[in-house]
C-alpha cells in the first residue's frame, strides 16, 4: 500500500516518532491515522522495555508551583545521555512530571508511575514515559520528587 506523505508528516508532528516508524505504522494499519497512533505508542512500549536495564546518569530537576502558589512540585528525572536531557520531549515530559506530582499528591515514584496522567486518563504516567523513551531511544527514569503544600 502506499502511503501518503502529508499523512506520514501529520502523524510524525502529532507523535514526534521518526518518519521511518511514522511510515510502518501507517502501512501495518493499511493508512488508518488512529490506529497508526496506537501502533507508535505500543510500540515505543515494547522499545523502552528493551531498554530498562540501561544506566540512566545525566537528567535534569524540573520544578513546578501551581498557579495559586500553595503547591509545588520538584521532580528529579535521569535518562543516559546530556544530549537527551536538552531535548524540547524531555523536557517536557519533565513538567509534565513535575504538574503530575503537583495535581495529584502520590507518596511515592511507584505510586506515581500507576497513576493516570492528568492530561490524558487513558494512559499512566509509567506509560506516558516509556512513550517518551520510545521517541527518544534511551532509558528514562524518575528517581525522585518532593511536594510542597501550604
Amino acid at each position: 500500500m502506499k502511503i501518503d506523505v502529508k499523512l506520514i508528516k501529520q502523524l510524525r508532528q502529532d507523535s514526534q516518532a521518526s518518519i521511518a516508524d511514522c511510515r510502518k505504522a501507517l502501512e501495518e494499519t493499511n493508512g488508518d491515522y488512529k490506529k497508526a497512533n496506537e501502533w507508535l505508542v505500543k510500540h515505543g512500549i515494547e522499545k523502552a522495555e528493551k531498554k530498562s536495564d540501561r544506566e540512566t546518569k545525566q537528567g535534569l530537576i524540573e520544578s513546578y508551583i501551581h498557579q495559586n502558589g500553595k503547591v509545588g512540585a520538584m521532580v528529579e528525572i535521569l535518562c543516559e545521555t546530556d544530549f537527551v536531557a536538552r531535548t524540547e520531549e524531555f523536557k517536557n515530559l519533565a513538567h509534565e512530571v513535575a504538574m503530575q506530582i503537583a495535581a495529584m499528591n502520590p507518596k511515592d515514584v511507584e505510586t506515581l508511575l500507576k497513576q493516570e496522567y492528568i492530561r490524558d486518563s487513558s494512559l499512566t504516567i509509567e506509560q506516558l514515559v516509556k512513550s517518551v523513551i520510545g521517541k527518544l531511544g534511551e532509558n528514562i527514569v524518575i528517581k525522585g520528587f518532593t511536594r510542597l503544600e501550604i
